[in-house]
């Protein structure tokens, strides 16, 4: 893959009076990358992409796309990028033609160049049936396809989707999905989302966002060998009358246990370490009733959880 940095953000921060909605944000997006930022509501998702898209000048940092600076030459540094926002720039009451071939002329595509550029797009998109209806008039899947479509016309080398799965029904969620899987192959893909079945379909890279600042950013393949650090799941009928967990964590392997609900316990093990011979031992010792061990992998929901529900610093790529 090629390494070459597309977009480039350092120290970005907004404020919105004397709230901060997004504090020192340092993101980079290389070529061929599709990277997902994840976090709750009110995270600073469309804030950050906003500032991204130079929709939004930031209260601090600075962006470069494609090493051109977002504050002092907009022009050229948005010629290189596609933006869906949130709720799509369409006209309801023009056809997907019209639209599409006034967007052409908003991007400064040649005359001679942009049918075949409307065409492409649509046959990248999945509109080519329905170039002669009226935006109203189609599904909201469809709308969002049209959404993206004004995004690539002009090929940018950057593609800024935000939430660009939200209202669809799961149907629509599978196509536009894929849609974003081929957009990947030819663009470097910003999306963002809440939904984390969606980054992991889509993303080669996760960004995590909790209360403005960046928590996590890793590459989907060290997240997932992250995964396979060992976590126990364990079931007991006569669990400890005091302090279960403390209990629990003093068999040697054990880190920490947490309550799961319904007699179960989830153990987290210490580095290379399994434990669960050592458990069954220490349970069948003190007639703790085992009746439920097994190995279980921390997922990219257990991370997400474990980074948006508590207070935590950012931690580096």
């Amino acid at each position: 893959m090629n390494t070459q940095s597309l977009v480039s953000a350092q120290g970005l921060s907004r404020s919105y009076g004397a709230t901060p909605a997004v504090q020192s944000v340092n993101l980079e997006l290389r070529q061929g990358e599709v990277l997902g930022l994840l976090g709750p509501n009110g995270a600073g998702k469309t804030t950050t992409l906003r500032m991204l898209a130079g929709c939004l000048a930031p209260s601090q940092g600075q962006v470069r796309i494609k090493g051109v600076d977002m504050a002092s030459d907009p022009a050229q540094a948005k010629r290189q990028l596609g933006y869906l926002p949130e709720r799509p720039p369409l006209y309801p009451e023009l056809t997907v033609d019209e639209y599409l071939k006034f967007c052409a002329r908003l991007h400064r595509i040649p005359a001679r160049d942009r049918a075949g550029a409307v065409s492409s797009a649509k046959d990248d998109c999945g509109l080519l049936d329905v170039g002669q209806r009226l935006i109203g008039n189609l599904s909201k899947g469809y709308q969002q396809r049209v959404g993206i479509a004004q995004a690539i016309l002009h090929r940018p080398d950057v593609v800024i989707l935000d939430e660009p799965t939200v209202g669809l029904d799961p149907n629509q969620i599978r196509e536009i999905r894929s849609l974003i899987t081929r957009l990947g192959a030819q663009h470097s893909v910003l999306l963002s989302s809440h939904i984390l079945t969606e980054i992991q379909a889509t993303c080669s890279r996760v960004m995590i966002i909790n209360r403005g600042r960046v928590v996590l950013d890793r590459s989907m393949d060290a997240i997932a060998d992250e995964s396979m650090a060992q976590a126990i799941i364990v079931g007991l009928n006569s669990p400890p009358a005091e302090s279960p967990c403390t209990q629990m964590a003093a068999v040697p392997g054990v880190k920490k246990a947490e309550s799961l609900g319904a007699n179960m316990w989830r153990l987290h093990c210490d580095a290379g370490a399994d434990p669960r011979a050592a458990f069954a031992e220490h349970a069948a010792t003190h007639r703790w009733g085992l009746f439920e061990l097994h190995s279980s992998q921390r997922t990219l929901e257990d991370i997400f959880a474990e980074l948006t529900t508590h207070a935590s610093a950012p931690e580096a790529a």
